[in-house]
């Protein structure tokens, strides 16, 4: 028999939420019969250990209403989710209760407000996603300070402020992409162990090399569209990485990485990185260096590559590169991609460029003169 404030708990819950039409979740939930036995309700002898709202399906419609505070009275609540619905309101504070808690997943619903404090109190959490809701607020520091933690997934929302410290030595997951968040990352400010790090679609600033050159267990990295500065570890070519996603922001500086790069994938675009072009990347198969400020020829094992369709792309557009050695009549690989345009040289070939090229080949004379100095 359930404990009667656990009973009591579950009738709350069930008030303040509805199936959405085509889903029929809370056709078992007959308060005449033993809870236990309704779908997504979990039972450990008189409590309720885990509890999973809504038809887990997927493209199942999902539930509507709020998240009554009551939830906070099922003590020895393990796990709650909520599928992906039309769910609105704030999250109860008092999940700050739930002390067994280890997985608090509520994620592609309408939830608002604030990220309760309170949350940093669940020291067995080890799975928070709130994804994809209209969160706002900051980030609470307390939140960072939980020691199970592996996975913090809580992209596409609207949070702000900075991104606190991390201390637990088990997270792998770690993503905050499109929210409103801005700072700067310290350089202990996330663990070895991340495996999956992705703060793009932000308005990070500062360095993040220090940082960088710790984690390097990372298997995918997505820094993009943020304002980071200052230069890359050249040993974060050597991380087992397959996407590298560095585009759009404010980093300076030669690269040089230690070996031979064995990302498939680099994005390092629209940058200010500067200096000559590592013949080391040559093994990428997707490079996108366009809009830097690299001078000098372009290695001639990347024209090799490509023109043996290793590499796939090769885009070197909005750069002030002076040459390539490559045969006016080679044929590109149909499969391969390679831009020149609006460099500091007479292009050899013609090859198709993306529309946002432009239409000028090369580089007005003038800047040239002042890049090849500094080159």
């Amino acid at each position: 028999m359930l404990h009667p404030i656990d009973f009591l708990a579950l009738q709350a819950i069930h008030k303040s939420l509805h199936d959405l039409p085509g889903s029929n979740f809370f056709g078992s939930w007959d308060f005449t019969s033993d809870p236990c036995n309704f779908a997504g309700v979990y039972c450990s002898g008189d409590k309720v250990i885990a509890l999973n709202l809504g038809d887990p399906r997927a493209g199942s419609p999902g539930l509507t209403g709020r998240l009554d505070p009551s939830i906070g009275k099922l003590s020895a609540l393990a796990e709650f989710t909520v599928v992906p619905g039309r769910v609105i309101g704030s999250l109860p504070e008092t999940l700050s209760h739930l002390t067994n808690l280890r997985f608090l997943g509520v994620s592609r619903n309408y939830i608002s407000g604030n990220i309760p404090a309170g949350l940093g109190k669940l020291r067995r959490l080890q799975t928070l996603d709130l994804s994809y809701n209209q969160l706002n607020g900051i980030l609470p520091w307390t939140i960072g300070t939980l020691p199970l933690l592996t996975n913090v997934i809580l992209c596409h929302n609207r949070l702000s402020g900075s991104v606190p410290p991390f201390m637990s030595q088990k997270l792998t997951r770690f993503d905050l992409k499109l929210n409103r968040l801005s700072g700067s990352l310290l350089p202990m400010s996330l663990p070895s162990s991340l495996e999956y790090l992705s703060l793009s679609w932000n308005q990070l600033t500062g360095p993040v090399d220090h940082l960088l050159t710790r984690l390097n267990r990372l298997n995918y990295l997505d820094l993009s569209l943020n304002r980071f500065t200052g230069s890359l570890p050249g040993n974060l070519f050597r991380f087992p990485i397959a996407n590298l996603q560095l585009q759009r922001n404010l980093f300076t500086g030669p690269i040089y990485p230690v070996s031979q790069v064995t990302i498939p994938n680099v994005d390092l675009s629209f940058n200010r990185f500067s200096g000559q072009i590592s013949p080391l990347f040559s093994s990428v198969q997707v490079l996108y260096m366009n809009n830097n400020r690299f001078t000098g020829q372009v290695p001639g094992i990347m024209v090799d590559r490509l023109l043996s369709a290793n590499i796939h792309v090769l885009y070197l557009q909005h750069n002030f590169l002076t040459g390539i050695a490559i045969n006016p009549a080679a044929e590109i690989p149909v499969r391969s991609s390679l831009c020149l345009q609006y460099n500091c040289m007479v292009l050899p070939v013609q090859t198709p460029c993306p529309l946002k090229a432009g239409k000028q080949k090369s580089r007005p004379t003038a800047q040239c003169g002042v890049w090849k100095k500094k080159g």
